[in-house]
């Protein structure tokens, strides 16, 4: 009965899809499963691309789906629940009802019908792997959203929801994940005279926000191979016949909170500009199922104010205020930075301003290398600390305009011949000469400081620097780096470990002694690397402070002691011996599969790791999707490999079947070229 009801109701998805001809399209798979799709108009190829990603990744295209119509809950329980209330704070319909049809061109509305008509094509063909019977038919404005709820998590506003509200806020954590390095070479700087880029992204290995990699190409000028996330219309990161670039997470201060100051007559009335305003009641029904039986109802209380969605709690009445939900344009900038055929092209796309975080590193055939730390920034009141919580009683504090794109701090064809990002501060991103200045840009900006560096960073100026010229194959060694400054500049307080006498606790003095003779390389057969791992973890999860590694106080030469002493209890119990070699730890996993893996957290190859119940580590984020191209006359020469596989289907051959190159650093030859693609096809075939 559920079968036959959940048919009807997506029988009515047909008027959806009417416009486009499936024949039209060719979705040719390589021998790694890959989808390259083919087909006359970008609408076309954007259909093919949603039923391509829904045969590998259907599951996961349809979480990013839940979230926006608020049905995760019922899908997820009370976790699923919480993200929905998230996502209502975020609140994604009304900007999208505002303006959507202003915001976007048609004939990007084109692209995302084309999108949101293949997945729903695939949704009624497989209607018994629809998650909830509400869901489908999807279409423009959903999709659209779900850029938005994205935006929002990318750019940090999970912190600042974190702090107001805690607990409903967990479905956000495990912000350690985003991550990632790219770095590019103009010709100056390179061996063979070639421009060299490396997309190197550190996400989630599977699941929400894992990358999946796809070549698009359209008889209109669209032909781009690189990744993007299961429900993304476009690529995020790539390469054209012309250019390429790469992402990685950076850090500016873009969500502000504001404590309101209440009427202590009227708990509804909050005080702004010297007059009594009345709070705008925003209710939210998150709804749960529960062991199977009907959906049960999570009531949450939010409101409005001048300043947005505004929470009452414990401490006060709290609004949040971001910048995410303050435009529509992210999937409409993506796919013109897709399509972009030279620099000034890209930046158009660009000054869009519609992905308001996010680093970019850039190269193109005609040997130009750019980097911006991007952002969407609010013009703010300079006589506020921004930083803090801020008084929500003045117009004075209540942002609304913002810096055009060319005021964020970029770097352009620098004399050194290198730009790069490594999640750290975009001032020190080239060349020391070629580094932005500091002082030039407003503090209210919230860029992150001179002085707040990766390892990865570290390590990668080094590098880049200690050569005058770099080869191709010295170029995808360096990206494949795997060593820790010691004594550890990313982690600062871990210093101790590297200085103190190992006499003064006898209890690991003999690991101590090893410890401090280490050369930083997390390799297959380090042993030191084990015990410096572990303490990572291990301090990660006891310390409060989510920077105590870093600059906290909290970490005491006592309680780092008490860690590594940890480290190496744990690998005398589950390993009978305290020098394991990291291969033995840690290892890549999918299904029955392992491969012994090295790295580890803040190295140029990161993994990030959680214990198995044996006490080995998985990795779950860190290295992913990796692209690696050299621009030539004969066009972009493109190397790519991802973590596991195509498809995240137990049951397929590409489930796991790029994880020994993955593993050994082999990289696979793409290509761009049609012809070469479909004459090499394990499989062609139009979407039905």
């Amino acid at each position: 009965m559920k079968k036959f009801v959940l048919i009807l109701l997506l029988s009515g998805i047909q008027y959806s899809f009417c416009q486009i001809n499936p024949a039209n399209i060719q979705i040719a798979r390589d021998s790694f499963g890959t989808p390259h799709i083919f087909a006359p108009t970008d609408a076309e190829v954007a259909y093919g691309f949603a039923w391509a990603t829904a045969e590998d990744d259907f599951e996961t295209m349809q979480m990013q789906l839940l979230a926006v119509r608020g049905l995760m809950g019922q899908v997820n329980g009370k976790q699923g629940a919480f993200f929905d209330v998230a996502v209502h704070i975020l609140d994604p319909h009304t900007i999208v009802e505002e303006r959507f049809e202003h915001d976007i061109s048609e004939s990007y509305k084109k692209i995302l019908k084309g999108y949101a008509a293949g997945a729903n094509a695939f949704a009624q063909k497989y209607p018994k792997r629809v998650l909830h019977k509400d869901l489908f038919p999807i279409n423009e404005k959903d999709v659209i959203k779900g850029y938005i709820v994205g935006m929002a998590l990318l750019s940090g506003v999970d912190k600042s929801l974190t702090t107001i509200l805690n607990e409903e806020v967990a479905a956000f954590k495990e912000a350690e994940s985003r991550g990632s390095n790219a770095f590019a070479l103009s010709s100056k700087k390179t061996a063979d005279g070639h421009t060299f880029l490396a997309i190197n992204s550190h996400q989630p290995l599977e699941g929400l926000n894992s990358w999946y990699e796809a070549h698009l190409c359209s008889e209109e000028g669209w032909n781009i191979l690189g990744a993007t996330f299961a429900g993304g219309a476009s690529i995020f990161v790539g390469t054209n016949e012309n250019l390429g670039w790469g992402h990685t997470v950076n850090h500016p201060d873009l969500a502000d909170i504001y404590e309101l100051n209440m009427n202590p007559e009227n708990k509804m009335e909050y005080r702004f500009d010297g007059e009594w305003l009345t709070l705008e009641p925003y209710h939210t029904k998150a709804r749960i199922k529960l062991l199977g039986f009907l959906p049960i109802a999570l009531k949450q209380k939010f409101y409005k104010s001048k300043y947005g969605v505004t929470m009452r709690t414990d401490e006060g009445v709290f609004a949040l205020r971001f910048p995410a939900n303050f435009t529509v344009k992210a999937a409409e900038q993506w796919y013109n930075m897709n399509k972009a055929t030279n620099l000034e092209e890209f930046k158009e796309a660009l000054s869009m301003q519609g992905i308001i975080s996010t680093n970019v590193v850039y190269a193109d055939k005609e040997d130009n290398i750019y980097y911006i730390s991007n952002g969407y920034f609010p013009i703010r009141n300079k006589a506020y600390n921004w930083k803090s919580v801020l008084p929500g009683d003045t117009s004075a504090t209540l942002w609304s305009r913002f810096y055009p794109y060319d005021s964020c701090v970029q770097v352009q064809n620098p004399a050194s011949g290198f730009v790069y990002n490594c999640n750290n501060t975009p001032f020190v991103s080239t060349g020391e000469k070629d580094n932005p200045d500091f002082e030039a840009v407003p503090l209210t900006m919230g860029y992150q400081k001179p002085d707040q560096l990766t390892n990865r960073a570290v390590r990668l100026e080094k590098l880049l620097t200690e050569k005058e010229k770099i080869s191709w194959k010295e170029f995808v060694e360096i990206k494949y780096d795997q060593s820790y400054a010691i004594p550890p500049v990313s982690y600062p307080k871990l210093v101790p470990l590297f200085t103190i006498d190992p006499e003064k606790y006898p209890q690991v003095s003999e690991n101590l002694h090893f410890l401090q003779t280490w050369d930083g390389e997390a390799d297959l057969e380090s042993t030191e690397a084990s015990l410096f791992i572990l303490t990572v973890y291990r301090l990660n999860k006891i310390l409060k402070g989510k920077n105590s590694l870093r600059e906290g106080k909290e970490l005491t030469e006592a309680k780092l002691i008490e860690a590594f002493e940890w480290a190496q209890d744990h690998l005398i119990k589950n390993f009978g011996s305290s020098k394991v070699k990291l291969g033995d730890l840690q290892q890549l996993s999918r299904g029955d599969k392992r491969i012994p893996y090295a790295g580890g957290p803040d190295v140029l190859a990161a993994v990030g790791s959680r214990f198995r119940k044996d006490g080995t580590l998985k990795p779950y984020a860190g290295d992913s999707y990796i692209e690696m191209v050299r621009f030539t006359d004969a066009g972009p020469e493109i190397y790519s490999i991802n973590a596991y596989g195509a498809s995240a289907d137990p049951k397929s051959p590409h489930y796991d079947d790029q994880m020994d190159n993955f593993v050994s650093q082999k990289l696979r030859r793409m290509t761009l070229d049609k012809e070469s693609v479909l004459k090499a096809a394990v499989k062609v075939y139009s979407p039905d």
